[in-house]
């Protein structure tokens, strides 16, 4: 059986809304194990056991979260040479932008040498005061059925052997 790995981080509520529509969908091909796993709880024994990866952060400060940093930080060197070629996706809820977060996720699978095989989806929550920054967030359901779409589509390609 496949494995689909969803590992993600969210301070106020929205990057795990993405995440948990990312595994709903993907929980929805036969075949395919989905595991939806917190940064923090996740070991480089997930990321070997997994054959493919969707990476959801929040945008903090310009970046990925800390958390998410530290999940790849703690599992990097581990899982070096030993997960080339796997596929993954990333989504993003950001407050105005999110493509560094993409660009740092980027630059850590391509060391990883994993391939990308989705679009980076970013979701803007356009927060911006420090209120509005910490609020809780609900991401709209049209954004979060284009979260179910990319985690359908990861297992659809591990259920069809297409990564």
């Amino acid at each position: 059986m496949k494995r689909l790995l969803i590992v993600f981080h969210s301070m106020t509520g929205g990057t795990q809304q993405m995440a948990q529509a990312a595994y709903e969908g993907a929980s929805s091909e036969p075949g395919v194990a989905v595991q939806l796993r917190l940064a923090r709880e996740t070991h480089t024994e997930d990321v070997l056991a997994a054959d493919a990866y969707v990476f959801a952060t929040p945008e903090n400060l310009a970046a990925m979260s800390g958390q998410m940093k530290d999940f790849f930080d703690r599992t990097y060197y581990g899982a070096l040479e030993r997960i080339n070629a796997r596929a993954y996706a990333s989504l993003v809820c950001a407050g105005s932008d999110g493509q560094n977060a993409v660009r740092q996720i980027d630059r850590i699978c391509t060391g990883w040498r994993l391939k990308r095989v989705a679009d980076p989806l970013i979701i803007c929550t356009h927060a911006q005061t420090p209120e509005a920054i910490l609020a809780p967030k609900t991401i709209a359901p049209a954004d979060l059925d284009r979260c179910r779409e990319i985690g359908a589509a990861m297992a659809a390609g591990l259920a069809l052997g297409i990564y």
